[in-house]
Order: structure tokens, then C-alpha cells, then sequence
């Protein structure tokens, strides 16, 4: 639908706050009141706008084994939500299953049972994976949008000061930001909790787990 693609389009260039029915039908070259024959009301084009980008994302290679099934898809919904950074949030927000989210969450559903994994085990991997099954994770803090985060002084000597401090403090995470040299790698931290969910769940398929529930 072509005013999907033209709100996407404005959210990508403006951001999310930047849609609204009066200026997607100003970039249509329409009356606002034409829009609502396709959509009912904002949250109906912003449910849109997420399906938009779900149908960017790819299906896996033929002939993939279950994991490998899985982690594609997975990483494919990164790479959208990676082209579209409003969408995370939108796709928090929704309390709305539409037929795209549902075809997507089946879809990672099938790759598991596909693999001769049990619904039981699968719906518990499911949960597992969470907001990864979207391409991305929640984050223990968000340095980016904290304006109030820790931030090194350009002055060597006040560097140093605050590392001291820092290190008598809060000697643990201290050391592990000094291993890090203070910055993370996200797309490597969250292909490697991915890995490290899917190789766990191909552990417990071989070991023939099932849920305390089913036992």
C-alpha cells in the first residue's frame, strides 16, 4: 500500500512523532480525510507501518537446518529494524497481533518444529528469545539515549581521577568497562546471546527435555 510506504518513509527521514494523518496526506497529495478509507485511525497506520517492515524481512536459505533457520530470520528482522530505528519502539508499543506478526512469529515456530523440536520445548524457546524474535534485546542500560550517562573527561589527569574513583566504587563493572575499553560491539553482543539461546535449546532437544508441566 503505497501510503504505508510513504509513512515508513517519513518516519525514516523524521522519525515516528513526525507521522500524522495531515502530513502523510500532504506527501500523498491528498485530503487527510482520503486516508481513512484505508486506515481507521493512527494507531491502524502505525500497526501498518510495522507490517511494512516485517514484509522486509527474509526467509532462509532452502535446505537450512532448524537453527540455522531460526538465526536467519532473526538476523534478517535486525537488519530491518537496523534500516528503520523508530520501529523498535512501535513494535514495543503494539498490544495488536496482526496477520504479519502472527505470520512471523509462526514462521520462527515452524523452524523449531520443523527441526523435530516438541511444541513444548519450542514454546518455552519462544519465550526465551523474547524481543531477539524481532531483531533486537532489551539492554540492561541504554547509554545513547541518557543524556545524564557516564561520560570520560577529555583532560587525562581527570580521567584517571574518575577511573580511580570509579574502580574504590564499583571495582567490578569498573574493570569490565576497562576490559571493553568502555564501549560494546551490539550487533556482536546480540548475535551472541542468540547463539548462545540456540545452541541451549539444540542441548536440550538432544537430551529429550520436557517442561516440569509436561512431566
Amino acid at each position: 500500500m503505497r501510503a504505508l510506504q510513504a509513512a515508513v518513509d517519513l518516519a525514516d527521514e523524521e522519525g515516528v512523532d513526525a507521522v500524522s494523518m495531515r502530513r502523510l496526506a500532504a506527501r500523498l497529495g491528498v485530503v487527510p480525510m482520503a486516508l481513512y478509507k484505508h486506515v481507521v485511525n493512527k494507531d491502524d497506520l502505525l500497526g501498518g507501518m510495522v507490517d511494512t517492515v516485517i514484509g522486509e524481512y527474509a526467509a532462509p536459505g532452502v535446505g537450512a537446518d532448524w537453527k540455522a533457520a531460526v538465526r536467519d530470520r532473526v538476523l534478517s528482522a535486525r537488519k530491518a529494524v537496523a534500516r528503520h530505528p523508530w520501529a523498535r519502539s512501535v513494535i514495543e508499543s503494539r498490544s495488536t497481533r496482526t496477520a504479519a506478526v502472527l505470520g512471523h512469529l509462526d514462521a520462527v515456530s515452524g523452524a523449531f518444529l520443523g527441526g523435530g523440536l516438541s511444541p513444548d520445548l519450542t514454546h518455552h524457546a519462544m519465550h526465551a528469545l523474547g524481543h531477539r524474535v524481532w531483531g533486537f534485546s532489551p539492554e540492561a542500560f541504554d547509554d545513547s539515549a541518557d543524556p545524564g550517562a557516564l561520560r570520560l573527561p577529555a583532560d587525562p589527569d581527570e580521567q584517571q581521577q574518575l577511573v580511580d574513583r570509579m574502580r574504590s566504587t564499583y571495582p567490578h563493572i569498573t574493570a569490565i568497562a576497562l576490559d571493553s575499553g568502555g564501549a560494546c560491539d551490539a550487533d556482536f553482543e546480540f548475535e551472541w546471546a542468540l547463539d548462545l539461546l540456540l545452541d541451549a535449546v539444540g542441548r536440550l532437544h538432544e537430551a529429550g527435555w520436557v517442561s516440569p508441566r509436561r512431566r
